[in-house]
């Protein structure tokens, strides 16, 4: 039997942009990841949860470039006190924005976390959540990365979804990381 997490208050849909789920530039299995991800932002709207979309800001001339049709988010926003985006500069979703005071000002006390590259932008901003003393969760099938190369003489190239497990799995056991993104529930946080 399933054993279901309790329910969280905050969904971080991290860098779901054109560049990393359209065309070329895809990551493996996309179409898997953005239904994943529409139906983990349809249930947190549905149950007042606080969504929060982070947006990267690549460098000049990268694929996620601000302003450029690969920097767009790919799911529709529906701005307004439960739904967020955040524009970030670094991996992390904390680093250098109002992520921490947006999720303390709502009263959010855990988090699912979902969206790409697993082994960076995902990683490192579920990282300092958990510093930060949120419970987290992190939906094994709604985050994912790109394959990684093979490097002559040490290593064969790492199927993308190797890499996405072994970078949750990273987070330590104070992550939930084997939860499907169908069983995460949500709730409304405190102060809503």
């Amino acid at each position: 039997m399933t054993q279901h997490p309790q329910p969280v208050d905050a969904l971080i849909v991290v860098d779901v942009q054109s560049a990393f789920v359209v065309g070329d530039g895809a990551v493996p299995a996309a179409d898997r990841l953005v239904e994943r991800t529409t139906d983990l932002i349809a249930r947190a709207r549905r149950d007042g949860a606080l969504v929060v979309h982070l947006q990267n800001d690549g460098e000049p001339g990268s694929e996620d470039e601000p302003h450029t049709p690969g920097w767009e988010l790919h799911h529709p926003v529906r701005l307004g006190p439960r739904e967020l985006v955040i524009r970030k500069p670094r991996d992390d979703g904390f680093h250098e924005t109002p992520l921490g005071r947006a999720l303390a000002d709502a009263g959010v006390r855990a988090i699912a976390v979902c969206g790409v590259m697993s082994e960076m932008c995902v990683q490192a901003t579920a990282r300092t959540a958990l510093a930060r003393g949120y419970r987290v969760v992190v939906p094994y099938d709604a985050h994912a990365t790109q394959d990684c190369p093979a490097v002559p003489g040490v290593c064969e190239a790492v199927p993308a979804a190797t890499v996405s497990r072994v970078a949750a799995y990273a987070l330590g056991s104070d992550a939930e990381v084997t939860v499907p993104a169908a069983d995460v529930t949500f709730t409304a946080p405190a102060a809503g």
